[in-house]
């Protein structure tokens, strides 16, 4: 601990270093020379402005300046000729302002000092969409905008998980692991296919980029689309939505430098309560039971829980450049992340370095935009095998023996000594990634731009592990080594017109015409692997040293593959009296990936929307500020989940598949898949109606959405004759999944003075979810049984089925029927009747994963300069498979593992206390008061600090729930969503210290 503590404490040194240089510059260089014309730009309760745009007029109504404001609201002109001016004052989210009759003379500094209203709506808020950006108030489609203020805060590993719990409709979810990213599901599941629900991530119009790239302070917005008529542009990339991410930029005039920091320490948050050593030692002699001498240390009491967890500390550091002058502006950041899980020797640190330049030429009418990211993470993890042995290996012996080695039993198979699978194995991996995007926009004449953006991201993974002589997963193989290393790389071709154009006071229309052309390259590379070492010193390092033996199957396999996406698309919008929209688009995809008669398909959307509010019979209504009808149809596609190979014949050969040539046998090579010339998209068409409503000066505004989105052509590998067919299986479309829903977002300003402000906004979001066929008329499926768990006599069984008419998730298994006469469990039959004999045709539908509701719900309080903030979040109405503590609840096991205090109450006859039946099938709804910051922004007498403000956070305070595991945030991704089974990271409770300040 003192190490880590030593570690830490240089790191945060060093950067105390950087921060007094960069006050000791930012105080020198604030002797300049007094501007002639300077103010302050304020809003209604006092509070300074930044990055409002401040343009200067003279007397015969032309420009003579233009400039913005500081971090701290101030803005100045060097110089303007003599003469009256006025002085107009423009901020997204107020009203313009100007200020008329100044005279500058050059004899005398001018100072002017401007107030701004809130504006009375929201609507002229710019939402990016795709290819370009609109209005709120123009938006047709299921729009949730997030800004960087609202995003959320704490120890974050990936920025994706900055939208938990803020947009509707958008469930994710994570575990204390620093190195899970968890699941983000939008609109529930629409794919059977593992690795293809995520939404498709767009950053500063690049689209596929990795949202790893960025840190969470570069992000100024985050706009998530949600239904077709929004997501179809990107066509088959679509199907699960869009994330549309703008990073922060410099306004005209602004010039800064910002620094923010945490630190945070991380503790488990919840744990099962297992039976100390004593408590085990009397639960056996109470029931005439004893425990091996070899498993019964004197005096031995260890908590393994403990053993293997610890209090993580964590610090985030970022330091950013950005600037915008004449017709330059630039932008630079550095990132450092470390993150230690509270799971020994578990870690991430992620250095992230990015850089931007947008130059202005030929009269403004050409932009050039260069950006360059690169992130540079390394990674530590643990075996799963860590997980279920912490809880179930006995507490009555010792981490170690007195000769020093560790307490093994290797004779138990899967028991494994959870210290021992720490400090015995190492798994470690890198992961750098660079991403370059280039972007030239062109005015060619009025209304009318030329865009071409060119990207290029380039990711290298490299995995090491070792596996040591005194390793549980390696007995007996002298050490064993693996390496692997490989690169995938994405390129990225936009090219595209947009149009726009205004006829007179009614008519409003802009057009887009664009070509895009990818290639993804991806595992690029090798594995290499040995064991049998002389010593365990060099670890992975030389694999040369080990004197080669057969390495199992099953420790990662690499294959090169290429995909290729040549995609035209188009869209119109058209805007009659800035109340009538309609809009319409049609994007043309072709992907190598599928078959050869089915390499082309067509995604077109069309939707309107209706501002009610601004008809004439709804002048009368005062207190309305807007009222707005959506609706939208559209098709997308999903591509995702499958390699590139996955429509051709391909050879293989199998252990088995050997032939006698020759006094030798060879390995023969034949069909090992089957050929689909057929094989499309997933096609995903959904309807979605919304109606926007703002009220009160804005002080109450409401969005909602209702949505019926069908996939259909679902991909899946299907039962097929061999005597058509090389193989018995094909992979082919057929089948449909539905997702009907409900969204409501509400925001609201209840009470709003000079000195105090409240803020509230709430989200709801219902869907229902259902497979409603898995067959069409060339391949029948009537089910297929997912989630193995196993154990004790139970490998065979499944405890989720997809089926029709059931939701993903659905849980198929025994159903609990009380303790007969002697304790024992009991399981009822198909027929009704009871035994203590189950077979798995006895299975039954015994709930769903899939959730009712999610919702969130955070408030903002500020007084002065005190600001506090508090964000709930949860869920309700899902189930989740407790088999964590099925499997644990094992009394006749007791002399060999360890059980659970819920154990006490079951009979030490009970031979079926395990059993995997709806008694674990237990409510995963919960409410969880996920954060609460504290803050103060000091008013420094320093030139060279604008802002400083501090913080104190705290996440993950609390959780309601009646659930029994560790926590019933359960990953939600996939084909076997809502499952605990003895691999689950515990979740944490993190303390946090951090601090802004802009120079």
């Amino acid at each position: 601990m003192s190490k880590q503590i030593t570690h830490y404490l240089k790191r945060m040194t060093a950067t105390g270093y950087l921060l007094a240089l960069i006050i000791f510059s930012g105080g020198a260089a604030s002797a300049r020379q007094t501007p002639l014309v300077s103010g302050t730009v304020k809003d209604s309760r006092g509070v300074t402005l930044p990055g409002v745009t401040v343009q200067a007029n003279n007397a015969d109504g032309k420009m003579s300046g233009r400039t913005s404001t500081n971090a701290d609201g101030v803005f100045s002109f060097a110089a303007l000729p003599t003469g009256t001016y006025s002085f107009t004052f423009s901020f997204v989210g107020f009203e313009n302002t100007v200020l008329t009759g100044f005279a500058v003379d050059g004899s005398a500094r001018v100072t002017v000092d401007a107030v701004l209203k809130e504006s009375t709506t929201t609507l002229n808020q710019v939402v990016v969409t795709g290819y370009g950006s609109s209005s709120k108030s123009r938006i047709t489609g299921a729009v949730t905008s997030v800004s960087a203020e609202e995003l959320n805060r704490g120890v974050l590993t990936s920025p994706a998980q900055l939208l938990q719990g803020k947009v509707p409709g958008l469930n994710i979810t994570r575990s204390g692991d620093p190195n899970s990213k968890g699941a983000t599901i939008l609109r529930g599941p629409s794919t059977l296919r593992e690795g293809a629900q995520e939404p498709f991530y767009v950053i500063d119009g690049v689209p596929g980029a990795s949202i790893d790239l960025l840190a969470p302070d570069d992000i100024a917005s985050i706009d998530v689309l949600k239904d077709a008529s929004s997501t179809a542009i990107y066509g088959s990339r679509a199907a699960n939505g869009v994330i549309m991410v703008t990073t922060k930029k410099a306004k005209p005039g602004q010039s800064r430098i910002s620094y923010s920091a945490y630190a945070a320490t991380e503790e488990v948050s919840n744990r099962i309560e297992m039976l100390t050593g004593n408590e085990l030692r009397a639960y056996l002699t109470a029931n005439g039971k004893n425990l091996n001498l070899s498993d019964n240390n004197p005096g031995a009491n260890t908590d393994w829980q403990k053993q293997v967890s610890r209090t993580g500390f964590s610090q985030n550091h970022n330091l950013s450049f950005n600037g915008n002058t004449n017709n330059t502006s630039y932008a630079a950041s550095i990132n450092y992340m470390d993150n230690e899980g509270i799971i020994k020797t578990s870690s991430l640190d992620r250095l992230i370095l990015r850089a931007s330049i947008e130059q202005k030429a030929l009269n403004d009418r050409l932009k050039i935009t260069l950006t360059g990211t690169n992130s540079l993470s390394n990674l530590q993890t643990v075996a799963s095998d860590v997980f279920p042995n912490m809880l179930k290996y006995l507490p009555t012996v010792n981490v170690r023996q007195a000769d020093g080695s560790y307490t093994e039993n290797f004779s138990r198979g899967s028991y494994l000594n959870p210290v021992s699978l720490i400090e015995s194995n190492t798994f470690k991996g890198k992961v750098k990634t660079f991403l370059g995007h280039g972007m030239a926009e062109a005015s060619l004449f009025t209304g009318l731009k030329y865009t071409l953006s060119l990207s290029l991201q380039d990711e290298q993974l490299s995995n090491d592990q070792y596996l040591n002589r005194y390793s549980g997963l390696a007995v007996g193989a002298g050490g064993r080594g693996i390496r692997n290393t490989y690169n995938n790389r994405k390129k990225v071709l936009e090219t595209y017109f947009n149009y726009d154009k205004s006829f007179g006071d009614l008519h409003d229309i802009k057009l887009l015409a664009g070509y895009s052309w990818q290639e993804d390259r991806n595992g690029d590379g090798f594995q290499s692997s040995n064991q049998g070492f002389v010593s365990d010193e060099l670890s992975y390092s030389n694999l040369g040293l080990g004197n080669f033996g057969m390495i199992p199957n099953g420790y990662g396999s690499i294959g090169i593959s290429t995909q290729r996406v040549i995609s035209f698309y188009g869209r119109a919008d058209y805007q009659f009296d800035n109340k009538y929209t309609l809009q319409a688009s049609l994007r043309r995809d072709g992907s190598s990936n599928f078959g050869i008669n089915n390499q082309w398909g067509l995604f077109p959307a069309v939707s309107a929307g209706w501002r009610i509010g601004q008809e004439s019979f709804m002048k009368d209504l005062t207190y309305l500020n807007e009222l707005k009808l959506r609706a939208g149809y559209g098709v997308s596609g999903n591509s995702q989940g499958f390699d590139a190979f996955t429509r051709l014949l391909i050879y293989g050969s199998g252990p088995t598949a050997k032939f006698y040539y020759n006094g030798q046998y060879i390995n023969a090579i034949g069909p090992s898949q089957n050929e689909n010339p057929d094989l499309k998209w997933e096609r995903t068409a959904m309807t979605n109606v919304g109606l926007d409503i703002a009220v009160f000066n804005n002080r109450l505004s409401a969005s909602i959405d209702v949505y019926d989105k069908k996939t259909s052509d679902l991909i899946w590998v299907y039962p097929v004759s061999t005597t058509q067919y090389f193989v018995n299986t094909l992979t082919a479309n057929a089948g449909e999944i539905s997702n009907k829903g409900v969204e409501i977002g509400i925001n609201a300003t209840p009470f709003r003075t000079d000195k105090f402000r409240w803020s509230t906004s709430v989200n709801f979001a219902h869907n229902k979810n259902n497979v409603e066929s898995l067959s069409n008329d060339k391949f029948t499926l009537t089910s297929i049984p997912t989630a193995y768990l196993g154990g004790k006599g139970q490998s065979g069984n499944t405890s989720q089925v997809v089926t029709e008419g059931m939701p993903i998730g659905s849980f198929n298994t025994w159903r609990y029927a009380g303790k007969d006469s002697k304790g024992v469990t009991q399981i009822y039959k198909k027929d009704g009747s009871l035994t203590t004999a189950p077979t798995s045709a006895d299975f039954v539908a015994t709930g769903s994963a899939q959730p009712k509701l999610i919702y969130g719900w955070n408030n903002s309080f500020s007084y002065r300069n005190l600001d506090l903030n508090f964000f709930v979040r949860g869920v309700y109405g899902n189930k989740v498979l407790n088999a964590t503590l099925a499997a644990l609840n094992a009394p006749l096991d007791a002399t060999t593992l360890n059980i659970p205090r819920f154990t006490l109450g079951e009979s030490v006859a009970d031979n079926n206390a395990y059993l995997i039946s709806d008694r674990f099938i237990e409510s995963g709804s919960y409410l969880r008061l996920d954060n609460a910051t504290l803050g103060y922004t000091i008013n420094t007498k320093l030139k060279s600090i604008s802002r400083l403000r501090v913080y104190t956070s705290a996440n993950n305070l609390f959780t309601i729930t009646d659930y029994r595991g560790i926590d019933p945030e359960i990953n939600i991704g996939g084909l076997t969503p809502g499952i605990d089974n003895n691999n689950y990271y515990p979740k944490t409770r993190s303390y946090i210290f951090g601090l802004n300040v802009i120079f």
